[in-house]
């Protein structure tokens, strides 16, 4: 039986289940990114400056904490991403309006173009997908994935919504 006709078992709590969906978890998340692989290959940057990218075209004047904890790596690595991105005016970075220490961070015209061209390629494929899925099946697919998030996070997450107008 093909993938896109299987539906889940009435024991979709056992383990063979939950193995499937953590293989199509991981393939399918691997299949997606390798779509920008290739474009940031070319500009000589990896999916960390994409995760980075993503997130501040979602929320410009994000601090540089809040993108720290969102991406939930240490801070030298975050340092680093964000140096080469500034670098090639790609980011900008302000002190913020309040609190001069903090750092506000924005996309250039340049890294707005990269990100969106990046999302283009994304769009392409998970568009497909939704649509070969249906409706229910994407409300279904984002109730498993909110489930993976603790309750604590969800509200920060959520805030990124705030932009979609």
């Amino acid at each position: 039986m093909a993938a896109s006709n299987q539906s889940a078992s009435a024991q979709f709590l056992r383990e063979p289940e939950l193995r499937r969906g953590m293989e199509l978890l991981y393939f399918g998340n691997s299949h997606l990114v390798r779509s920008i692989d290739r474009g940031l290959a070319a500009q000589g940057l990896g999916r960390a400056h994409h995760r980075a990218l993503y997130f501040i075209a979602r929320k410009p004047d994000m601090t540089v904490s809040e993108l720290l904890s969102l991406l939930a790596i240490t801070k030298q690595s975050l340092g680093r991403v964000l140096n080469e991105l500034a670098t090639r005016d790609l980011l900008e970075t302000r002190p913020g309006d309040r609190d001069r220490r903090q750092r506000l961070l924005r996309l250039t015209p340049a890294g707005a173009a990269m990100e969106a061209e990046l999302f283009d390629a994304l769009r392409e494929k998970l568009s497909k997908a939704y649509a070969r899925a249906g409706q229910q099946a994407v409300t279904g697919f984002w109730t498993v994935l909110e489930g993976f998030i603790p309750e604590n996070e969800r509200a920060r997450i959520e805030d990124l919504r705030s932009n979609d107008g």
